[in-house]
């Protein structure tokens, strides 16, 4: 059992954003100098921009799976990964981040709510396989050898994201929600800490600065990712018993 503000602590619920991946060199959408700076999103992050142009959308896309193998895991994912192995299916780790540093970091479990960057769909068989290295309109899906039909297995903005039945579920049943590195900007993941809160749960937040949704947190750990993510795994786990 944790403990956290002398509080029992049986069920963690942990929402990751950019902020967490920016510390290991990972380009963020939103700050100056990220993704967006040379991208209309809605020219590389629709359904839309994808049927209106895809080549320029693959191409973004492999060069993001290309930067994503230049990079490792920070202090703050391998905390997040220590915290679930000493605890146990009682953490569970949703991801707005399309990376894999979580799982690079040592995390068996991390629901990517966006997909994954790793990932490729194919719109002809359904398969979702690890992507290539590069991939486009050309490529033949590798499970059924039809072409044209490869797609980034990632959440675009207009689309569902992955699994909220089951992440509603856990945020319904969570005794201390902490949210890394977001900024409150984006639903359904802003939306979370509220669904927490009526659920009576703790609600911490850790980020450089106040997220959009900062009013609804009980505590914030304020600076970077890597700095202060162990300081909070280190406070859990010295307040653990049995």
């Amino acid at each position: 059992m944790l403990y956290y503000k002398q509080r029992a602590i049986d069920q963690i619920v942990i929402l990751t954003g950019a902020g967490i991946s920016a510390a290991s060199g990972l380009a963020t959408f939103r700050d100056t100098g990220g993704l967006w700076e040379n991208h209309d999103p809605m020219d590389i992050a629709t359904p839309e921009a994808f049927a209106r142009d895809p080549d320029l959308v693959y191409r973004f896309y492999n060069e993001r799976r290309q930067q994503l193998r230049a990079v490792q895991p920070n202090v703050a994912h391998r905390a997040l990964a220590r915290l679930q192995q000493t605890v146990g299916q009682g953490v569970f780790l949703v991801t707005q981040n399309v990376d894999d540093l979580h799982e690079r970091g040592g995390s068996e479990q991390a629901c990517h709510m966006h997909g994954e960057l790793q990932s490729m769909l194919c719109r002809h068989c359904g398969q979702r396989q690890r992507a290539l290295a590069t991939f486009d309109g050309k490529t033949a899906c590798p499970a059924c050898g039809e072409r044209g039909g490869l797609r980034p297995d990632v959440v675009w903005f207009g689309e569902m994201p992955h699994d909220m039945d089951r992440i509603e579920a856990h945020l319904a049943d969570c005794d201390l929600f902490i949210a890394v590195g977001t900024s409150g900007a984006v639903y359904p993941a802003a939306g979370f800490v509220q669904l927490a809160r009526h659920a009576g749960a703790i609600t911490v937040e850790v980020n450089r600065e106040a997220s959009d949704v900062a009013g609804f947190f009980h505590h914030h750990y304020v600076g970077c990712a890597t700095d202060q993510v162990g300081l909070l795994v280190d406070e859990l786990l010295a307040a653990r018993v049995g």
